[in-house]
């Protein structure tokens, strides 16, 4: 136990001249703590100064300090900047320093104070309004209406929480005071923007927190410094569009929440770097488009969830991306058909969840290549039958609770199958009337009578003829009291508006839905043609599916009186034109899907008859060129596919002017020089793919038209050999991918120009690393990126990256001139901001 007549007792310092502590200093060196407070501890005391313990004077320890949730700041001692603690003495220290002392030991011990620990000092310190929990390094100012970061928070603090304040915009380098935070809370702020850099220096930062905020963008470097950050909280927020790179310095991001805001589309490589994640979450926003590589480069990722959104099919292209997927949340969702086509390909997935959309049909292969799968979730569906699933040979869960089951002698392949997989399953019959009520796992096979008894088919053919008049049990009545419309063979669902005849062998359009349907699904059907006004009072119809059908034409008229109509897919028919009669009927049409069918050219007359186009998708036809005009007059394009035809050229003003578009894909296709003169009239430019065309060569200024908007250019897999130091004239900083991987370069140009690049990919090509590749060698030293750039050549350099081959360049001529200056650019995502003050 610590005894003071000890501590009074201990040989004091010689004595010299005289001299008095400044009572500023002299809480520091008591020995004696304040009445009622426990001594330092030695052990504590010598790790945090060690300095002072080495000229045998004793610190009065931080450890000891009491906390106090006072809001204002203690009154500082005489010197400024040291606070005077209750029941420190301000005169000269008794004991030890009691007596003369020398001049030079004061000296001394006035240059070594400050390598005592900083926050003895800034601990102290809190701002008016906020609570400061000294101990634990917490400082609380909720709801306190403040418009800027404050500025007397302590600088060791480790969670900060200012959630409720008004704060508006977060500037560049805001925190960079609080190097130590590791938990940032910034709901319902009122944030509108984040500046670029306004977390740099947040290196430690491991939670932030911005939901409940106004954010509708993130600029590109907005989340920069933030290198340790592990869950990032975005919920709530009015986020319309995600461009690739802007969560790529989240190196160790494990957790994204990006739902409840107002995503449509999912571009490719929207999550690239994070190659950590393990739970993304996009539920509640109203994404209908996901690009087949929206979901690369997420290794890690083990659960999605997607529910509640506006995915009309299954995207299984994008999924199969995320390989590592453990569990898909995708209820919610105007699903009506789910099959083998729909390439859902995750092999580790083991929970699925498509409850409550509008499925009406699910091929039995249609979680064949998902083996490992354990539950799966199809409740409140329009599912009147379900066929023994193939493939997922671990499955044990199947809930059908919500179905209008009808567990006739169909259903019996159902039940042996269920029995015999030992899967337990909830779902409750919805008739024969014998079984209404009765849960499925209750019954056996020998339950359900098969053809033979005449009551029971006699009951199930009145049933369909009465689900064929009122759609699925429950729907309510019209307004006039009669039975709810629905053409025979069909489904009707009142609660979601969505109707459906797929895959019914049907030779013609049905006509007689309900006049509130929303979404109107016929695939898989055999129509040769839609003939002229073939959904009369469907003026509320928003997507109109028709793919699979065998089409080979769509009469004039054929959309007549649809006004709501903004979804319309055609994809995988025989169609080889289309006319402005047949589209006229549809003005509000936003995304025409023409994908997989036999156009020879774009359709421009009939598309110049849609001037709310949006998105426009002829991929893998024939189309060969495209001449004047093709695909002017079209004011709101925004994305434009034409991937997979066999396009040898692009006439200047075959696409232009188009002010708004935003993505042209002209990848695998057979163009062998870049279209630099049709790039012309594109200002809004963002994403352009090239790539899969055998293009030989770059000349100077391919890009020079599109410099001032670019961010994505995709050139991999297109057989270059030679690009011209010049070719990339004219992009600029806005650059932030470039793909040239897949190629044949044994040589590359540098490209310092391309100051803001988040990613190069040079990997797959053979170069020969000799003097000639010494300007690339110089330019990637200075990089702060992963480029995959190797050496084929010469066989003393083979297989060692272009990067860090410097034995292969140092024998170069200026090699030691120009050394000394090189210095590795930081990577746009690691500068930071001077210091001001």
């Amino acid at each position: 136990m610590w005894d003071p007549r000890a501590a009074r007792a201990r040989p004091s310092l010689p004595a010299g001249p005289a001299l008095a502590v400044p009572a500023g200093l002299s809480p520091i060196l008591s020995p004696e703590p304040a009445p009622g407070r426990r001594p330092c501890n030695s052990s504590r005391l010598s790790h945090h100064c060690p300095p002072l313990l080495h000229l045998g004077l004793r610190l009065g320890c931080p450890q000891c300090l009491p906390f106090s949730p006072v809001p204002a700041a203690r009154p500082a001692g005489p010197t400024g900047g040291l606070p005077r603690h209750p029941g420190w003495t301000g005169g000269a220290r008794r004991g030890g320093m009691e007596g003369p002392q020398s001049i030079s030991l004061l000296l001394l011990l006035l240059l070594l104070l400050p390598l005592g620990p900083a926050w003895h000092v800034a601990a102290q310190r809190c701002p008016q309004m906020c609570i400061c929990d000294n101990p634990r390094r917490h400082v609380a100012c909720r709801h306190q209406n403040f418009t800027e970061v404050p500025n007397a928070i302590p600088e060791l603090t480790q969670r900060l929480d200012l959630q409720g304040s008004k704060l508006k915009v977060i500037p560049a380098a805001a925190f960079r005071d609080l190097p130590h935070l590791t938990h940032l809370d910034l709901r319902h702020c009122g944030v509108e923007l984040v500046a670029e850099g306004a977390f740099r220096g947040l290196g430690r930062l491991l939670l932030l927190n911005l939901a409940s905020n106004r954010l509708s963008s993130l600029p590109q470097e907005a989340l920069d410094g933030l290198g340790s950050l592990q869950r990032l909280e975005l919920e709530g927020n009015r986020l319309e569009e995600l461009r690739p790179g802007t969560f790529g310095a989240l190196g160790a991001l494990a957790t994204l929440n990006l739902a409840h805001n107002a995503l449509v589309y999912l571009p490719a490589m929207a999550f690239q770097g994070l190659t950590r994640m393990r739970w993304l979450r996009l539920a509640h926003n109203a994404l209908s488009v996901l690009a087949p590589e929206a979901l690369a480069g997420l290794p890690a990722l083990r659960r999605l969830s997607l529910h509640h959104n506006e995915l009309q099919a299954l995207p299984g292209p994008a999924l199969a991306q995320a390989r590592a997927l453990a569990r898909l949340e995708l209820g919610h969702n105007p699903f009506t058909y789910v099959g083998e086509e729909d390439g859902l390909a995750l092999p580790g997935l083991r929970e699925l969840m498509l409850d409550h959309g509008a499925l009406q049909a699910l091929d039995a292969r249609a979680f064949a290549r998902c083996p490992r799968l354990r539950s799966l979730d199809l409740r409140g569906n329009q599912l009147a039958a379900l066929p023994p699933l193939r493939g997922p040979g671990q499955l044990r869960r199947l809930r059908l609770q919500g179905n209008p089951l009808w567990c006739g002698c169909e259903a019996r392949p159902l039940l042996e199958w269920l029995a015999r997989a030992r899967v337990r399953s909830d779902g409750t019959c919805r008739g024969p009337r014998r079984l209404g009520g009765e849960a499925l796992d209750a019954l056996r096979p020998a339950d359900l009578r098969c053809p033979g008894d005449r009551a029971e088919e006699e009951e199930e053919a009145e049933w369909q003829a009465a689900a064929r008049l009122r759609g699925p049990p429950g729907n309510p009545q019209e307004a006039d009291g009669a039975a709810r419309p629905c053409p025979r063979a069909c489904l009707c669902a009142a609660e979601s508006r969505h109707s459906g005849c797929e895959s019914r062998g049907l030779r013609a359009v049905p006509r007689g839905f309900p006049s509130d349907t929303q979404l109107l699904d016929l695939r898989r059907n055999h129509f040769s043609s839609v003939p002229r006004a073939a959904f009369p009072g469907l003026g509320r119809l928003v997507s109109l599916h028709l793919q699979h059908c065998g089409l080979t034409e769509l009469a004039a008229g054929a959309l007549a009186g649809l006004g709501s109509l903004i979804y319309l897919y055609l994809s995988d028919n025989q169609l080889s034109g289309l006319s402005a009669a047949a589209l006229e009927g549809a003005p509000r049409l936003g995304y025409l899907y023409l994908e997989r069918n036999r156009f020879g050219q774009v359709p421009g007359a009939a598309l110049r008859a849609l001037p709310g186009l949006f998105s426009l998708h002829l991929q893998s036809n024939v189309v060969d060129r495209l001449e004047p005009g093709d695909l002017t007059g079209l004011p709101a394009l925004r994305w434009l596919y034409l991937s997979g035809n066999r396009i040898t050229q692009v006439s200047p003003g075959a696409i232009g002017p188009a002010p708004e578009l935003e993505k042209l894909h002209l990848d695998r296709n057979q163009l062998q020089a870049v279209p630099t003169g049709a790039l012309e009239g594109l200002p809004a430019l963002l994403e352009l793919q090239l790539s899969g065309n055998p293009l030989g060569g770059l000349a100077d200024g391919a890009f020079r038209s599109v410099g001032g908007s670019l961010q994505h250019l995709f050139l991999n897999d297109s057989g270059l050999e030679q690009i011209s130091p010049r070719a990339f004239l004219g992009l600029g900083p806005r650059l932030r991918s470039l793909h040239l991987q897949k190629n044949q370069l044994q040589a590359a140009p540098a490209l310092p120009h391309l100051s803001q690049l988040e990613l190069i990919d040079l990997s797959g090509n053979p170069f020969h690393c000799d003097c000639q590749l010494l300007p690339l060698h110089r330019w990637l030293m200075g990089l702060n990126l992963r480029v995959g750039a190797t050496c084929a050549t010469p066989p003393s350099a083979h297989g060692q990256r272009v990067k860090a081959a410097t034995a292969v360049f140092e024998t170069c001529p200026g090699w030691a001139a120009r050394k000394a200056k090189w210095m590795p650019a930081p990577r746009s995502s690691a500068r930071r901001s001077p210091m001001k003050g």
